[in-house]
This record gives C-alpha cells, structure tokens and sequence, in this order.
C-alpha cells in the first residue's frame, strides 16, 4: 500500500513528469490523440512549483522506496486542482487513497464542499465519491477541442 505525504520543493520535476506521463498513458482512453498531445504539453515544472508552492496543500503518494506514484492538490477555497496517478501506480487505488486524504484535509479545515474541473478519466472516480455533475466545459488548447466537467462535493 502507498504511504502519502507532504509536497516537497525537491517534487516538483518528479510531479510534472508524472503528470505528463500520466496523461500520455490514460488520456487515450478518453480523448483523441491531438486532445492528449495538447493536454501533455502543459506540464511545467516551474509552473508546477509554483502551484504546488502557493500555500495550497499538496499531498504525495510513493511506495516503499520513495517512487512517487501519484499526488493530488487542494487549494483554500476548495478547488481540486490536480490529481493524478502514474501509469506503474494502476490497480493499487492511489487514486481513491489520494482523494482521501483531500476530503480529510477539506473537512478538518472546516470547507463545506469540494470542486472540480474533472477530465472524462477522473470523473467516475469522482462520481463514486458522491461529485454532483454542474455541467460541461468546452475548451479549446492551442487550436484543439477539449472538454472537462465542473463537479462538486458538498457535505453538511
């Protein structure tokens, strides 16, 4: 089982590889080649350290000998920005452990609910965890037609 953790500045690479890595090998299973290639070319590692560096908390996930296998972000105001898994991470539930321990922090941090702009990949995921649906958001990344799914949690 994944151990998780708090983001370190020293993550960052490591994070945005993953993240390009990530989209490259699930993308496919829901976007067309073109959505994938412009969907990957946004990983930045300055960008990504930026992010993860805003005050926003980052949590991490690896296995016994430090690999990264995931990570997933929770901004102040609720927003779940990322949350992503590495392809070698796949059957062993980083997605569902990673969401965890977001909801956990949300709750402890008195937050009502949770959002998202979730990809086709994320939002069963995310429907199981008992994300509403709020509607479609059409895009367009460098000349390419994409979309993504506002969701929500909300909690009394």
């Amino acid at each position: 089982m994944p151990t998780l953790r708090p983001y370190r500045p020293t993550d960052a690479a490591v994070l945005t590889a993953l993240y390009a890595c990530s989209v490259r090998h699930y993308g496919p299973r829901a976007y067309t080649p073109e959505q994938v290639a412009v969907w990957a070319a946004t990983a930045d590692v300055a960008e990504t350290a930026a992010r993860c560096g805003d005050g926003r908390y980052v949590v991490v996930a690896q296995d016994d000998a430090g690999t990264v296998l995931g990570f997933a972000d929770l901004e102040a105001d609720g927003h779940l920005d990322m949350l992503y898994a590495a392809p070698e991470a796949e059957g062993l539930h980083v997605g569902s452990q990673l969401y965890a321990a977001i909801e956990a922090h949300a709750r402890r941090r008195g937050l009502r609910r949770i959002f998202v702009e979730a990809s086709e990949l994320a939002r069963p995921l995310l429907e199981r965890r008992g994300f509403t649906l709020l509607g479609r958001n059409d895009l367009v990344m460098d000349g390419v037609d994409i979309h993504n799914y506002r969701m929500e949690k909300r909690w009394v």
